[in-house]
């Protein structure tokens, strides 16, 4: 029902930043619930960040707190991760959600479209 791209990942140094993307398209005019999640080799996936279907309302995992940024613009359909600071154990493959319920949501469970991923490697 509802298709999500994103990209932005790439091959960074420690303390560098990415701002990743996320372009919903769907066939209603609704905007939905979205987040971010990541999932590093060999480890479970971890939110990230989630955002409101009107962005009023965020809420970010505690390893990224303070350094990650989740926004949407106005047309609620695109959705953005700026990732400053990053640290080794940032790498992994990040994946972009959208839930048809309300709400700002940190469980893989509660969201219903993934994007494909997009892989973000921090090495010095």
């Amino acid at each position: 029902q509802v298709q999500l791209v994103d990209s932005g990942g790439g091959l960074v140094q420690p303390g560098d930043s990415l701002k990743l993307s996320c372009k919903a398209k769907g066939p209603t005019h609704r905007s939905y619930p979205m987040g971010w999640f990541r999932r590093a080799p060999g480890k479970e996936r971890e939110f990230v960040a989630a955002i409101s279907h009107i962005g009023s309302t965020t809420n970010y995992g505690d390893s990224v707190k303070a350094r990650f940024t989740i926004s949407r613009d106005a047309t609620d359909n695109t959705v953005w991760l700026q990732m400053n600071s990053l640290k080794p154990e940032d790498t992994a493959v990040y994946y972009c959600a959208a839930s048809n319920l309300y709400g700002v949501f940190t469980t893989s469970r509660q969201y219903h479209y993934w994007g494909q991923g997009t892989q973000v490697t921090v090495s010095s």
